[in-house]
């Protein structure tokens, strides 16, 4: 069992993790890419907002603890429907995005915005519903409501030009 466990995290089911002393390891969360970015990813919320990002670390090694308990117990079928869920999921923001904001997702303007920085705008904003930091969410809110006037512009603009041709091709 334990060969067959070996060549399950070393063929897919999980990336192999760094040998540490039995001291250092933690139940479910080997130090592996998985472990890794999880920690990079809790560190540098904690940096950008402390309480929100303190409040989110532990969430996150919970979630990164129980997908490895997850591979490990189930093998390639845990990761199949997490790639399956996960693809699901960009497909429908990317449908959701084009059929009710007319934009493409920020995925395609920012990579790192789109990756690393959105799930903690999400969490922001569900910490906000709870009343966290109303002063915070006053000035984002005026940052979102500018970004949103200078898109709309943009497409106005976009329009004005595209509007000075007629359905016929010819100029008005």
């Amino acid at each position: 069992m334990a060969l067959n466990l070996e060549k399950q995290l070393l063929f897919g089911t999980n990336t192999p993790a760094i040998p540490l002393p039995s001291w250092m390891t933690v139940p479910n969360l080997p130090a592996n890419a998985g472990t890794i970015a999880c920690l990079t990813y809790s560190s540098l919320y904690i940096l950008m907002e402390p309480v929100a990002g303190g409040m989110l670390a532990p969430l996150l090694l919970g979630g990164t603890a129980y997908a490895y308990h997850l591979t490990t117990t189930y093998g390639m079928k845990a990761n199949n429907i997490a790639i399956s869920v996960h693809v699901l999921s960009w497909l429908a923001q990317f449908v959701g995005h084009g059929v009710f904001e007319g934009r493409a997702p920020a995925l395609l303007d920012n990579l790192v915005q789109a990756i690393f920085l959105a799930p903690f705008f999400v969490w922001m904003e569900i910490l906000f519903t709870f009343g966290y930091r109303p002063v915070l969410k006053a000035r984002l809110d005026q940052s979102v409501e500018k970004e949103i006037a200078k898109v709309k512009a943009e497409k106005a603009a976009k329009k004005g030009v595209n509007g000075s041709i007629k359905a016929n091709g010819h100029a008005k």
